[in-house]
């Protein structure tokens, strides 16, 4: 029994060890470089969602394929995957294509949220997903922000 004991011990501490001596990355700085609409089925919009992902660690992120899920308003609005692979260079930047689909009953939600007698002067998102390089590479992203709606004034006709 002892001898069983040490030896759980033993690996237990050279997993331990194993994830400290992980590298750390600084995170992801993601962001949106375009967006093109996409053929989609009765029921869906399908928007092409072009992401400039810049890599500020000094080893390159190998990938295999992406995921990303769209936040507007705090409600998940669209998601899409893709099996691009490519490399974002150490120190560099590579934009990586994600088809996004956005079913119409999420969209028939998002506008009842917003109608729900609330004025709504921003809309608030949040783009979360990962980059897959294998059980120990891959790499998770986040970005979030909001924008403000323009506001309606009266027009003030101009008199000459």
């Amino acid at each position: 029994m002892p001898t069983r004991r040490l030896f759980i011990a033993t690996i237990a501490a050279l997993a331990l060890g194993g994830c400290a001596s992980l590298p750390q990355r600084d995170p992801l700085q993601v962001t949106v470089a375009g967006v093109q609409s996409l053929p989609g089925e009765g029921m869906e919009l399908r928007l092409l969602f072009k992401l400039r992902v810049q890599n500020p660690n000094d080893d390159p992120i190998e990938f295999t394929g992406s995921y990303v899920e769209l936040e507007v308003q705090g409600r998940t609005f669209a998601t899409g995957v893709s099996s691009e692979s490519g490399v974002v260079p150490a120190f560099g930047e590579a934009v990586i294509a994600v088809p996004l689909t956005v079913s119409v009953l999420r969209m028939v939600r998002q506008v009842m949220g917003v109608l729900d007698g609330e004025p709504v002067d921003r809309i608030t998102y949040e783009m979360r997903g990962k980059l897959n390089g294998g059980a120990f590479n891959t790499v998770r992203f986040s970005s979030r922000g909001e924008f403000e709606l323009p506001t309606s004034e009266p027009v003030t006709p101009v008199v000459d």
